[in-house]
């Protein structure tokens, strides 16, 4: 077997070393998902709206509400939303930061910054403070979600990648689980909001620790010239393989070519990178779009706004966070089986026949106006339509749309690609956080049809232009672009099968 060969694939073996490295690095999702799931929470806690926000609940207890505008205050919004600005601002700096330092100290560093974020959020005491939290929080969120996707797929054997990757997502939906969990048990004290907030120090606390412990990449090593350290490396996530050489040997040439190219940030614009750049743009986006971190950033708010009572409206928070979790499970076991294009196709359709019957179920009995009540028997089908479409998220764009820009561009390319992928989710989910509650007001229903239109466009993109890559050594996916029927033009004759 040809050196190339051997390193571009590595071992497939699984060694207990290699998995808990993978299981401490996708550790890291949990403050994402926490913070994902105790935004929305919290902001329909009377005490944290009465010390904050008393205008939305002074609309809250008019006798008649529009439900669809309850919650409608763009401060209320700038709330969640700061995150996911400071996240977009810190993913395009990682992106230096994780070539110079590696990825593991940037996991430390963005662990570090959620530890603070969440100190100052829990002793808020005015709205600056809760927006400064909320950014500190984002710079600790955008530095991870940059550094962990790439750190999962350079340490994962071939055979194993989408599995590894997906960890982190099923990390983030056990934040989202847990946090509801908090919510709904500290919903009615006076100061549960403060308990929510301060306890996201708990992951950031368990993620900073983990990621002292692991060691980094072989790749970062090797490019930060800890040729040794990254041989030590190799061993402990692949065990004695007599590949070791090999694989290092490789790593070594693909360092030292990354190294005499241009600019990265000049060089991903290239033509011959046409495919990769595109796809780092448009997955990250269309997972946004598809509506579900709005759902879950909003999900009290929203099932409150449909007439679920503040009670309810938290234990089905809880309820989605569990079918999250499970979907991401399936999806774990199955990626590496039936392939990336296959999972994305069906949880596309799967979404949008979801958002398109919910909108419908609302148009009969909420109605335009938004002041019509709502049976039991109407609401927990809207709760049963709400998971099936988070199980097709579960296990389709959710992990994947991590794992496909953290997998598909050349070593020298990988750092800036997935900074630029983490840059759009940011800065989409910026958008989209800011002005959803204003678009649930003003679109009424039409709001899932909304999302509904946005999954059928790219379910087909999906399907046209995404190559498959399950069980493809990083280092070869590049010679794929030369067999697809539009991408060919722009990689033909210009990316060998093993380009670095």
């Amino acid at each position: 077997m040809a050196t190339g060969e051997v390193a571009a694939g590595g071992s497939d073996r699984l060694t207990l070393s290699g998995v808990i490295t993978g299981i401490v690095a996708a550790s890291s999702g949990l403050i994402f998902g926490y913070d994902i799931g105790i935004s929305g929470g919290v902001t329909t806690m009377v005490p944290f709206l009465k010390e904050f926000f008393p205008n939305v609940l002074r609309k809250a207890s008019e006798a008649k509400t529009d439900m669809y505008c309850v919650y409608n205050s763009q401060v209320l919004t700038a709330f969640t939303s700061s995150l996911y600005m400071a996240g977009f601002a810190s993913s395009l700096l990682a992106s230096r930061l994780i070539a110079a330092l590696g990825r593991k100290n940037i996991i430390v560093l963005g662990g570090c910054s959620f530890l603070a974020g969440a100190a100052i959020n829990g002793a808020a005491t005015n709205i600056t403070m809760l927006i400064l939290g909320r950014m500190l929080l984002g710079f600790g969120v955008g530095f991870t979600n940059q550094a962990t996707p790439v750190y999962l797929s350079e340490v994962a054997p071939a055979k194993w990648r989408g599995a590894f990757n997906t960890g982190f997502q099923f990390f983030i939906g056990t934040g989202v689980l847990i946090a509801g969990c908090i919510n709904y048990a500290s919903a009615k004290l006076s100061w549960g909001w403060r308990l929510c907030l301060g306890l996201a120090i708990v992951p950031a606390t368990t993620m900073v620790i983990g990621g002292l412990i692991i060691s980094d990449t072989p790749s970062s090593l090797v490019e930060r010239g800890k040729i040794e350290k990254a041989r030590k490396a190799l061993i402990k996530i692949r065990g004695n393989d007599s590949n070791i050489d090999a694989e290092l040997t490789d790593l070594t040439k693909n360092s030292d070519a990354a190294k005499a190219s241009q600019e990265p940030f000049k060089t991903v614009f290239e033509r011959q990178y046409r495919p990769h750049l595109v796809m780092a743009i448009a997955i990250p986006f269309f997972q946004q779009v598809t509506g579900i971190n709005i759902i879950a950033f909003y999900a009290p708010v929203l099932f409150q706004s449909i007439g679920f009572g503040n009670d309810p409206a938290l234990m089905a928070a809880i309820i989605l966070g569990l079918v999250t979790l499970a979907s991401i499970m399936v999806s774990t076991g199955v990626v590496d089986r039936f392939g990336r294009r296959f999972l994305f196709i069906v949880g596309g359709i799967q979404m949008f026949i979801c958002q398109v019957a919910i909108a419908l179920v609302l148009a009969a009995t909420v109605g335009v106006s938004g002041t019509n009540p709502i049976s039991r028997s109407y609401a927990l089908l809207l709760l049963f339509l709400m998971c099936v479409y988070t199980a097709g998220f579960g296990w389709s764009w959710g992990p994947l749309s991590w794992l496909i820009p953290s997998e598909i561009f050349p070593v020298k390319l990988r750092p800036t690609g997935q900074s630029i992928s983490v840059a759009v989710h940011f800065a989409v989910t910026f958008v989209l956080s800011q002005t959803f509650l204003a678009m649930l007001c003003h679109f009424r229903y039409g709001i899932f049809i909304f999302y509904a239109v946005w999954i059928a466009i790219m379910t087909i993109f999906i399907a046209l232009f995404l190559l498959e890559t399950k069980g493809i050594p990083m280092d070869s996916i590049n010679g794929l672009w030369e067999s697809h029927w539009y991408w060919r033009r722009f990689a033909q004759g210009k990316l060998p099968k093993n380009s670095k």
